[in-house]
C-alpha cells in the first residue's frame, strides 16, 4: 500500500510558493470546495454504475480534495491532515460504543439511536443551543437531500404519514395546486405574486416526491441519476435514428416523440 506520505508531500510541493503549481496556489476553501462535490457525486456515480476499476481512481480523486482542504488548514495554522485522520478516528470509537466499550446493542436500529444520543451530546458539548428535533442538518447539502432528512428527523418524533398511500394523496393534492397557479401565471405572465407562488407549490411537489422516496426506502439521489441516464441514453438513440432524417432538429414535436417511442422499443428484450 502506497503511503499516505507521498500523496502529502506532493500537495506540499504544489503548494509551495517557491516553483509550486500556480493553480494550485491559487486556490482557497471556497474555490475548491465545488471540485470536493463534485468528486463525491463521481464516486457515486462510479458505484451506480459497478465499475470499481473507475471507483478507485474516484475515490482517489475524493481522497486528494482532502489533503488538499487539510493542507491549506495547515498554511493557516489552523489544523494538518493528521488532526483530520485524528478526529475521524476519535469520532468513530466515541460513537461506537458496542464496538470500543461496554454498551450492548440489538441490531442496527438500536445503534442507529444510540448515534443520533451521542451526537446531540457531542452538540450540547459545542455549546450549540439549537434543541430542536431538526438541529444539526447541514444547509450545505443538496436540497434534495436535506430534504430526506428533515423528513427523516421529524418522523423519529412521530410526525410522519403511517405509509406511502397517503403520501401518494398528498401528492396528487400538490399538483392539482400547483395546475391552479400555472393557470394564474398563463392569465398574467406578468403577476410576480403569481409565480411566486407557483415557485413555492412546485417546491411542495418536489418535497413530497422526496418524502414518497423515503417511504419506499428509495434514495432521490440514485433514482435521480438512474433517470437522468435512461433520458440521455433514449435521446441519444433518438439523434442516432433520427440521423439519415438529417436529425432532430427542427422536426415537429409529434415526429420526434415517434423517435423517443422507437428509442424505448428498442430498449425491451
Amino acid at each position: 500500500m502506497s503511503d499516505i506520505a507521498e500523496l502529502l508531500a506532493i500537495m506540499a510541493r504544489l503548494r509551495d510558493p517557491d516553483g509550486g503549481c500556480p493553480w494550485d496556489l491559487q486556490q482557497s476553501f471556497a474555490s475548491i470546495a465545488p471540485y470536493t462535490i463534485e468528486e463525491a457525486y463521481e464516486v457515486a456515480d462510479a458505484i451506480d454504475r459497478g465499475d470499481l476499476a473507475d471507483l478507485k481512481d474516484e475515490l482517489g480523486d475524493l481522497l486528494l480534495q482532502v489533503v488538499f482542504h487539510a493542507r491549506m488548514a495547515e498554511e493557516a495554522g489552523a489544523f494538518a491532515f493528521g488532526d483530520v485522520v485524528a478526529a475521524i478516528c476519535d469520532k468513530l470509537v466515541r460513537r461506537h460504543p458496542h464496538v470500543f466499550g461496554d454498551t450492548h446493542v440489538d441490531g442496527s436500529g438500536e445503534v442507529l439511536r444510540h448515534w443520533d444520543a451521542i451526537k446531540r451530546a457531542e452538540r450540547a458539548a459545542k455549546g450549540e443551543a439549537d434543541t430542536s428535533a431538526l438541529a444539526g442538518i447541514a444547509r450545505g447539502l443538496p436540497e434534495w437531500q436535506r430534504a430526506v432528512k428533515l423528513q427523516h428527523k421529524a418522523a423519529k418524533v412521530g410526525f410522519d404519514w403511517p405509509g406511502p398511500a397517503p403520501v401518494l394523496d398528498k401528492l396528487a393534492e400538490e399538483i392539482d395546486e400547483v395546475r391552479v397557479e400555472f393557470d394564474a401565471v398563463a392569465a398574467d405572465p406578468g403577476d410576480a405574486a403569481a409565480r411566486d407562488r407557483l415557485e413555492d407549490e412546485l417546491g411542495d411537489v418536489l418535497f413530497v416526491c422526496a418524502n414518497l422516496a423515503r417511504h419506499a426506502h428509495v434514495d432521490v439521489g440514485s433514482a435521480l441519476r438512474r433517470a437522468n441516464a435512461k433520458f440521455e441514453r433514449r435521446f441519444r438513440a433518438m439523434e442516432a435514428l433520427a440521423a439519415a432524417d438529417g436529425g432532430l432538429a427542427g422536426k415537429p414535436l409529434d415526429v420526434q416523440d415517434r423517435y423517443w417511442v422507437q428509442a424505448k422499443r428498442a430498449e425491451k428484450p
